[in-house]
This record gives structure tokens, sequence and C-alpha cells, in this order.
């Protein structure tokens, strides 16, 4: 399914492309979104909702006896928050992203060598120190039109020297030249701040939260978006 300009559209294309870089199962389509299993411990399956309403929230976490079900809700926290009782656990706010695709390939900073790939339709790229150390990452699954954006990350010590911005414009020529038009993320709070200075578009707010009856209110988040 292709992005066709709307929540639901962008929503369901960023599904595609997520299932692709992260390996999980086809999307289930229901009434209210989908569902897709992931099949790992801290997440077995995920209720993707593009316009949740608090009747169906209601229905799904009073029905959701498992834990490591998480659901997705495209809606600022504050609004969902209280739609959820006992034994959900919020993890940080996501933002749905969006950007227009180009082609560039950006110089590698001094110090640093990049790295790219392709298997099974994700290309990934790897930034290393010139000694080898880790130092950013990234990756990318076009599916068509469109192109999600996974597992962005910068090594505390190597912030603020432009590898973020490199592996993502290295990852948008990636995609561009793969016939991709438009970059689709989920992206955490920092990560906004960063694809906000490269051009991305804040399309909607992702309340991300998990089930888990014994955890503690302060348990740490498992996963990224």
């Amino acid at each position: 399914m292709q992005d066709d300009g709307t929540i639901g559209g962008l929503v369901r294309a960023w599904i595609d492309g997520w299932v692709v870089s992260r390996g999980a199962a086809d999307p289930v389509t229901r009434p209210w979104g989908w569902t897709v299993d992931v099949g790992q411990r801290a997440q077995v399956s995920r209720h993707v909702l593009p316009t949740p309403e608090e009747a169906e929230v209601r229905r799904i976490a009073a029905a959701t006896r498992a834990p490591g079900t998480w659901l997705k809700l495209f809606a600022p926290d504050e609004t969902v928050r209280p739609w959820l009782g006992a034994g959900w656990r919020f993890d940080q706010p996501g933002y749905l992203m969006t950007v227009p695709l180009a082609s560039e390939q950006p110089a590698v900073p001094s110090g640093y060598q990049l790295t790219d790939w392709t298997r099974g339709g994700v290309t990934r790229v790897l930034v290393r120190t010139a000694a080898g150390e880790f130092a950013a990452r990234g990756q990318v699954a076009p599916t068509g039109r469109s192109a999600v954006f996974d597992q962005i990350e910068t090594h505390p010590a190597h912030r603020r020297r432009g590898l973020g911005a490199l592996v993502m414009r290295t990852l948008q020529h990636t995609a561009h030249t793969a016939g991709a038009e438009t970059g689709i993320l989920v992206g955490t709070p920092d990560g906004r701040a960063l694809y906000t200075t490269l051009g991305w578009t804040t399309r909607s707010a992702m309340a991300s939260l998990w089930y888990d009856p014994d955890a503690s209110p302060e348990a740490p988040s498992r996963a990224k978006p």
C-alpha cells in the first residue's frame, strides 16, 4: 500500500517499510488499523491505530492479557493516557515524520569511514572511526514510492560532529536512487530535533506503550519506535 497523503496512508507506508526493516510479519488489517507480529520476548506483537478512538483503545487494552503487547497510537500521550488502565507503561513519545527525497552524496568527516551494504531489501550504513570503533549507524527499507528510515543511532562520544546528518543523507540518497520519493520515520524527541534540521516535517505525534502488569511505573523503555 502506498502513501496517499493521509495520516492513515502514511502510517500504513511506515508499517510496510518497518516490517521489512525489522523482519517482522506482514501486517494484519483490523477495523481500527493493523496488528504486526514482531516475535521478540519484549515485543511479541504491536497494534497500530492511525486514528485512535477512546472506545476502541479501551476495548483493545481490556482484552490484552499477554505481556509484550505494544500499542502504537498516533495521538499525543496526554490524549490517550487517560484511556489506559493498570499494567500499561508508556515509552518516550514518538513523532511520525516525512521528507521529500533527493539525491545527494555527503562528504565523510575527517577521521571517520563509512560502509554500507544491502540485504533483503534493507540498506544499512555504518560509520566508524579510523581505528574501527563504532560511531553511528542507520538503515532504510524502500517499498515503492516510500522508504522507511529506521534504527538511526550515534554513539554519545561522537555526537555533534555531523555523523547523524551523514547517515541520514546517505540513506536518503540510497532510497532516492532506488526510486522512492518520500522518506518516512517515527523519531524520538532527540531524533526529531536532528531530523527537523535536515528538512523533515512532523506529521503526527505517536504514543507508544506496552503491557507489562508486573512492571513498576518507572520501568524503562524496551524498544525503539
